[in-house]
């Protein structure tokens, strides 16, 4: 009789693991597994363990396994699984010697999770091991390995290795292919992953979005947008990540009515709603096409914001000329209690340089350090040294480049010389070609510029001495620049 109502205990307990609320009761489920005494149920645990994983609630896995006594190999292989999914990934092999060590042979289930986490961590070495141990063990002809050691070899850029193994396989689903796909076009063969592509008889709503995204990738807009209309004809439904993929390919494009129909039809079918990634690159889209409007009023409809959700809309009014809104955008986030990262700020110092926010800048790049325990950038300070330099303030441009702990970057000197230029600081102007020489010894356009400085002051020696610099140091001028400004 008590057998029967253990067994009934555990029926129980799984249908609450797998029900729809495990995440809010699964301390209750751990508190009735102890109650019950099936602490030491290795399927009861071996179900709470995948489910902790599914969760990422890896450590408190962990935890569970670390107070059995006697794990068998179903507890371990749901162990291994949940560390190749999440990681730490080396905790697998770990898991994996301590198995071996209790005397506990691996089967397929074990195999296949430690190659995922060879994969995740592009190990070729330790994958060509597990890949022997599956052969020496006679799990070779198992597809879930085969397709694991495609994945190994993709992973590792070992294409060529992948292709032998996808050959040999009898029957290749449709998850292999996109594997195949992505490892040929990784490596710049779009020609061969698109090769691929046209040879499959069943194609997935993911095999679409990564040849899409593959040709999107490689800077191929147009044809990436023509398959997009053929995946449409072909009847296949475009899903969250077909649309992140399409509208920046469109914002490039300016195919201002395809992106708005994929607008449209995000609504439709609740993707906006659904997927902040999807309202994110719906108000990316507009800000980029030069319609921050729309972009803001998609961005006040959406029902749940990320930090990234703030980011793209602060950067697109910066972007747009609308700079004071984007730093009020700022302050309504810092209201709202989102914790800004570095793009923010990127973005609100942006904000604040094409307004010529000048305090509001300052004050802002005080409070990454001050207030939000953030160390500046380069980026940060390149928008610094532009906010300072579109105001006119050269010197205070200058002297944040010269105060800076690390030594000063290109992109930095850069933005101080176009300052220069602008305002016709010529002795800042040489200070900061100087420094660029200094950095990009092979850069002619800097040898260039400053010969141009010394010839518009009549300094002719220095020009000479400018022309036996680039000598010297056998730098080539590139044809079309000039040496008289």
């Amino acid at each position: 009789m008590r057998q029967i109502n253990l067994r009934e205990v555990e029926r129980r307990i799984l249908r609450f693991l797998h029900g729809q609320k495990t995440l809010t009761r699964l301390t209750q489920i751990h508190a009735q597994i102890l109650h019950h005494h099936l602490n030491q149920s290795n399927q009861i645990l071996s179900h709470f363990v995948s489910i902790c994983s599914v969760l990422h609630e890896v450590e408190y896995a962990n935890l569970i396994f670390r107070q059995t006594l006697n794990p068998n190999l179903l507890l371990f292989n749901s162990m291994i699984k949940a560390y190749s999914l999440s990681g730490p990934f080396k905790e697998s092999f770990h898991l994996f010697s301590s198995m071996k060590n209790r005397g506990i042979w691996p089967d397929q289930f074990t195999l296949a999770p430690l190659l995922k986490s060879c994969s995740n961590l592009a190990d070729l070495k330790l994958g060509q091991v597990v890949h022997r141990e599956t052969l020496v063990l006679g799990f070779g002809f198992h597809s879930s390995l085969r397709i694991g050691i495609v994945e190994l070899y993709v992973s590792c850029e070992r294409i060529e290795d992948a292709k032998k193994m996808f050959d040999e396989m009898p029957y290749r689903d449709v998850i292999v292919w996109n594997l195949m796909i992505r490892g040929y076009c990784k490596l710049g063969h779009l020609e061969m992953g698109l090769c691929l592509f046209r040879q499959m008889r069943e194609r997935s709503t993911v095999t679409w979005n990564t040849m899409i995204s593959c040709l999107a990738s490689g800077g191929r807009d147009s044809d990436a947008l023509e398959l997009f209309h053929e995946m449409w004809d072909s009847g296949i439904e475009p899903d969250d990540a077909t649309v992140v993929t399409l509208l920046p390919l469109c914002a490039r494009l300016g195919a201002l009515d395809v992106g708005k129909w994929i607008h449209s039809y995000a609504q439709s079918n609740g993707l906006s709603q659904d997927f902040i990634s999807v309202g994110n690159s719906i108000v990316d889209f507009y800000c980029k096409c030069g319609i921050p409007e729309t972009a803001l009023g998609v961005f006040n409809e959406m029902h749940r914001k990320n930090v990234i959700s703030w980011n793209c809309m602060i950067l697109g009014m910066a972007f747009n000329g609308m700079g004071e809104l984007g730093v009020e955008l700022f302050e309504r986030m810092i209201n709202n209690g989102v914790n800004p990262n570095d793009s923010t700020f990127l973005g609100v110092l942006t904000c604040c340089a094409h307004a010529g926010l000048v305090e509001k800048g300052k004050e802002l790049y005080a409070s990454m350090n001050s207030k939000h325990n953030m160390e500046p950038k380069p980026e940060h300070r390149g928008c610094m040294v532009d906010l300072y330099g579109r105001s006119g303030l050269l010197k205070e441009a200058y002297d944040l480049i010269v105060s800076l702990p690390v030594r000063p970057n290109s992109a930095l000197w850069g933005a101080l010389l176009g300052a220069c230029r602008s305002y016709g600081d010529v002795e800042l102007a040489e200070c900061a070609l100087k420094e660029l020489i200094k950095i990009e010894p092979s850069n002619s356009g800097n040898y260039v510029l400053l010969s141009n400085i010394y010839a518009q002051g009549e300094r002719w020696n220095e020009v000479e001495k400018v022309r036996e610099l680039m000598i010297a140091k056998n730098v080539k001028k590139v044809p079309g620049q000039s040496f008289i400004g």
